[in-house]
């Protein structure tokens, strides 16, 4: 059972005119892609900013759960100068370290790239730890804002 396929002639100069799209198509269908493209863009840039912040804040907790277990280990927290570098590499005169604390023997950097700022003892607490933000500048508010661990 064969079947044969027909193939479109296009000798004629009405029959090419049929055979593609207008430039008016083309347009509108550009345009309609352009909309979606100005509806959607803005939303999903705005999951990926709630994202980082929701990033930056995990790895303070985990900074945090961290900086406890040190504290069991050494009686203390590490001092400003010694940073989160003492919870992946055992600081001078630390008879009690047992790290690593954190994975991968590094502290991370914020979400944006960024250094994350240890002070101990804080204003706020025993230690504070603060990531700049989007802004990498201290203060900011709305997408800008600091996130911190207090």
């Amino acid at each position: 059972m064969a079947t044969s396929v027909t193939v479109p002639d296009f000798s004629s100069p009405a029959a090419r005119r049929r055979a593609g799209f207008t430039l008016v198509e083309i347009l509108i269908v550009l345009a309609i892609i352009s909309l979606i493209v100005g509806l959607v863009g803005p939303r999903v840039l705005g999951y990926l900013s709630s994202s980082r912040v929701k990033s930056a804040r995990v790895q303070i907790e985990s900074f945090k759960s961290a900086l406890e277990l040190y504290y069991i280990d050494e009686g203390t927290y590490p001092t400003t100068a010694q940073g989160l570098q003492a919870l992946v590499v055992a600081p001078p005169n630390a008879a009690g370290w047992a790290g690593p604390y954190l994975r991968d023997g590094a502290v991370p950097n914020d979400p944006w790239s960024n250094p994350y700022k240890y002070t101990a003892p804080g204003q706020h607490g025993a230690y504070d730890i603060l990531s700049l933000g989007a802004d990498g500048r201290e203060g900011g508010s709305g997408d800008a804002a600091d996130i911190t661990s207090w």
